[in-house]
């Protein structure tokens, strides 16, 4: 393995072990001469119990334990449990191809990360067989009582995570996802067409916090509540809080919300609980994007200020792919928020609950509470503002002029180009980030800015002199998405496309030499987790 700069040293066991380039997933381990791949597993038949010390998920022996072996033969019928690469070939080559472009890309994406090999292994483990309607204690199934030690452990460390009083908040951990959280909590606290306020998503909001266009309620929140957004003042870049609190006397909202997925500032959650209260609203906190620097305390704290806060957890929190609401416990404007949020979980708007996705989510939480995870949150911040100083010197216009946080957001108006047509010359370049609305657009499919984040590259080990090189790559990108509109045929982003994937693109060479660059740069720091 070469040697990593700077933040690599952070990391320590938040990311080991780790994948780098001619690796392969472990298949040693199996004792009597059986590997993975030959472990067959029958539906019937007789069977006598037999020893190997080895994990079914990474081939490393944990424990001894001991399972039943088929015998030889068995009953027609039977179906065959190889591994992955004998039974589809197909998929693990797919799976392989992403693994190798997560380790050799520039991973820019702000609500990406990289998890751990133990929350990998906890969601690939036995839990996703067991069905789970209802919460611990309360279930609508049998043979729950591992389950249900799993989601309490799950939810006490949510609250100790971020730093919460059991007698005073609670947590539901079984959200699939952060969209459906949000809608969980609106159906727990609103009635159809109850007003609510979000942050509008071309000005950095998210698209469940109730967007819609003069022409289509694009977000199912807006469909069956009335919304009203709030904005950013555009001569600087933050929250116009005066016209919020002037907009919600008038509109009357039962429910504000303080969130963002392309916001590179913090909330003034004071602020926003003073205008909630002067209009007799709810008011919630999405800290979907920031909640690991929540934990990590390195941003302010939604939770002193809020009612309910949602998020997901796979963001900026490293856990597996899942989502979770907290909630005040003492009745709010006349509402018992426990019972009507776990109530619109399930059986409001879920099923059984993802008992896999609990169990990464409670690894994630632990890892939540370390010394090492504040201090890489504090380096991801770290990392957001040099990425940040470097554009700036660069001559770029950033959103708000810099970062609180985790992310970015460059607007590309100024320099006669726009989101989509960098993103795609700086993905033929293996840098990924994503076009983004910045405030004053009229498109949403041609957006006039980009966002990034640091949380997945700090992750892998960048220190801040490694994202000063990726402003470097991102402003040569943009050079080039400059000089190929210009000799592009036709005006439209589709006549952009066309011409860069075109075999006789006459700027070939500078994305691959660009690319070569970046991949020199990435494939020296280790790939968590897989």
């Amino acid at each position: 393995m070469q040697s990593c700069s700077g933040a690599a040293a952070v990391m320590g066991s938040l990311q080991q072990p780790v994948w780098v380039q001619g690796s392969a997933f472990p298949s040693k381990g199996f004792s009597h001469g059986v590997s993975q791949n030959q472990l067959k597993m029958i539906s019937v038949g007789p069977l006598k119990s037999s020893k190997f010390e080895a994990s079914l998920v990474t081939g490393r022996p944990p424990s001894s334990f001991s399972v039943a072996m088929p015998e030889a033969g068995g009953l027609q019928g039977s179906f065959s449990d190889s591994s992955l690469g004998n039974t589809d070939p197909e998929v693990q080559s797919i799976i392989g191809d992403e693994k190798e472009r997560q380790f050799r890309n520039l991973s820019l994406i702000a609500s990406e990360n990289f998890t751990s090999r133990a929350v990998m292994e906890a969601v690939g483990s036995c839990l996703t067989n067991k069905y789970s309607e209802g919460l611990p204690g309360k279930r609508y199934y049998g043979g729950n009582v591992n389950i249900d030690k799993m989601e309490i452990l799950c939810q006490e460390r949510a609250l100790k995570a971020f730093h919460l009083d059991g007698k005073k908040w609670g947590v539901n951990v079984q959200p699939l996802s952060g969209s459906p959280a949000n809608f969980e909590v609106y159906t727990a606290i609103l009635n159809p067409h109850d007003r609510i306020m979000g942050l509008d998503l071309p000005h950095g909001g998210h698209l469940s916090h109730g967007f819609m266009t003069p022409k289509r309620r694009v977000s199912g929140t807006s469909i069956y509540f009335e919304s009203m957004p709030y904005r950013l003042d555009e001569s600087t870049g933050l929250v116009d809080y005066d016209m919020l609190e002037k907009t919600a006397i008038l509109f009357r909202p039962k429910l504000i919300i303080a969130g963002a997925s392309a916001y590179p500032r913090d909330f003034d959650y004071p602020r926003m609980r003073k205008i909630a209260d002067s209009v007799g609203a709810f008011l919630m906190a999405d800290m979907a994007h920031i909640s690991g620097l929540v934990a990590a305390s390195v941003v302010a704290d939604p939770f002193e200020y809020c009612d309910i806060v949602t998020t997901t957890t796979h963001k900026s929190l490293r856990g597996p792919r899942g989502g979770m609401i907290f909630f005040k416990k003492d009745p709010v404007l006349g509402v018992d928020l426990e019972s009507a949020i776990n109530n619109a979980v399930f059986p409001g708007l879920q099923g059984g609950p993802h008992n896999h996705t609990i169990a990464g989510l409670a690894v994630s939480l632990k890892l939540a509470q370390s010394p090492e995870f504040k201090t890489y949150q504090k380096q991801v911040v770290s990392n957001s503002r040099a990425l940040a100083d470097r554009l700036i010197s660069l001559g770029y216009k950033l959103v708000s002029g810099g970062s609180d946080n985790h992310l970015v957001l460059v607007d590309l108006r100024p320099l006669g180009i726009d989101g989509a047509r960098v993103e795609k010359i700086l993905d033929m370049a293996s840098i990924t980030l994503n076009k983004n609305s910045v405030p004053g657009d009229k498109s949403a499919l041609v957006p006039g800015g980009i966002r990034m984040g640091a949380p997945a590259m700090t992750t892998r080990g960048f220190s801040e002199k490694d994202f000063e090189s990726a402003a470097d790559f991102i402003h040569e990108g943009v050079q080039i998405a400059l000089a190929a509109k210009k000799a592009a045929p036709g005006s439209k982003v589709q006549d952009f496309m066309k011409f860069v994937e075109s075999p006789n693109f006459p700027l070939t060479h500078r994305v691959s030499e660009l690319q070569g660059r970046v991949e020199a740069l990435t494939t020296k720091f280790p790939l968590p987790g897989v």
